[in-house]
């Protein structure tokens, strides 16, 4: 089998666990903001980062939590230290709240090279959004977005969930409506997953029936498609060609380091997660009671499948065969031909990728690969 292809790590993930308060639907490793905490949790946060020895970084991706609900000091500190750890042609995207995202804190960040920012919207109705534990209005949105540009912001992401309590396909079309005439250059649009842990599990809520979801998913591909933006990835939206690389990396199979409580990172074939224990995270012991996992061939065969097979573009047959030393259609002969008969799959001599059907079912499509690989 051929060497793997992530042994020179160009992406990282950097995780800010805290939280101004706690959203309904959220699953993430987070805590309530506490000063003294955020404090002590940068100073080893970085002492982790330095540990790493990275450089010439093409991404960096902090997340949450909330990054900006940390001081200014504590959130220089932070940018300060990743800015030198990047090449020239990188691109470094912070995750932001919009009732924390301060003019100090976009002037921190266009000063550290900050170039992508990602905005936590979920909904544009300030009912819903109380109801889901958000702290912001969709007035707060657009003045987030109207600074954002006012300090030369021009590549900016915003989230959307749909499948949310209350929410009705007329509500979901004003959703997109609205969110359209923000006019930012990315949309994630993500459907409501209720995980064990969150608020919404606790209150039993449900997520949508499977016909509601590709009904409310059509009218979502579609109204995007009409307004300019392509779907590069089943969930991910952008115009110009402002894909997020960094999370390309994660969905085209390569290698990213990943530093923080509970942050995963995936390493020359090892998949490692850091400890969950806030106590011992500050004492550093970053990977406190985790085990890192050796991916072998049939679970990346399967890794590589799961994530390439989410991208509108699938993947080249070339990459497939320099990844794994055999050709895709011999290995899978058995699926391929049906697949394509039945317009779920698409082929030709350099690529496969799924239909806009195939999309919609690529959990049973998965399961034909997966069979055949073990």
């Amino acid at each position: 089998m051929p060497q793997r292809k992530n042994n020179k790590v160009k992406s990282l993930y950097i995780h800010i666990p805290f939280c101004a308060h706690i959203c309904a639907y959220c699953d993430f490793t987070k805590l309530i903001y506490n000063e003294k905490f955020a404090k002590e949790y940068v100073d080893v946060l970085l002492t982790e980062l330095d540990s790493l020895n990275l450089k010439n970084l093409e991404t960096i991706y902090i997340g949450g939590g909330t990054p900006t609900s940390l001081s200014d000091e504590d959130f220089e500190k932070v940018l300060k230290k990743s800015t030198g750890l990047l090449s020239e042609n990188y691109e470094f995207t912070v995750e932001a709240n919009v009732e924390n995202l301060t003019e100090s804190k976009l002037l921190l960040m266009k000063k550290y090279g900050v170039n992508r920012l990602s905005l936590g919207v979920e909904s544009t109705y300030d009912k819903i959004l109380e109801e889901i534990g958000r702290h912001h209005t969709f007035k707060d949105v657009r003045y987030a977005i109207y600074l954002a540009r006012k300090h030369g912001f021009d590549n900016i992401n915003v989230d959307l969930i749909y499948g949310l309590p209350n929410q009705t396909k007329e509500l979901l079309k004003k959703d997109l409506e609205y969110l359209l005439k923000l006019e930012t250059e990315h949309i994630s649009i993500y459907s409501l997953i209720v995980s064990p842990g969150s608020m919404f599990y606790n209150k039993h809520v449900s997520e949508l029936d499977e016909d509601t979801s590709r009904e409310y998913y059509d009218l979502i591909l579609k109204t995007m498609r009409e307004h300019g933006y392509e779907r590069y990835e089943i969930s991910n939206f952008a115009k110009d060609g402002h894909y997020s690389r960094h999370n390309l990396a994660y969905w085209k199979d390569k290698g990213y380091c990943a530093v923080g409580l509970g942050a995963s990172g995936y390493v020359n074939g090892i998949r490692y997660k850091n400890t969950l224990n806030l106590t011992e995270y500050l004492r550093g012991n970053y990977r406190y009671g985790q085990e890192e996992e050796t991916i072998d061939e049939n679970r990346h065969l399967e890794e590589y499948l799961l994530t390439n097979f989410r991208l509108e573009k699938g993947f080249l047959l070339e990459d497939f065969k320099n990844t794994f030393g055999f050709d895709f259609k011999s290995r899978f002969k058995k699926v391929v031909g049906p697949l394509v008969q039945n317009g779920l799959l698409i082929i030709n001599e350099k690529s496969v990728r799924l239909s806009d059907d195939g999309l919609m079912i690529l959990d049973n499509i998965l399961l034909n690969f997966f069979k055949i690989i073990n």
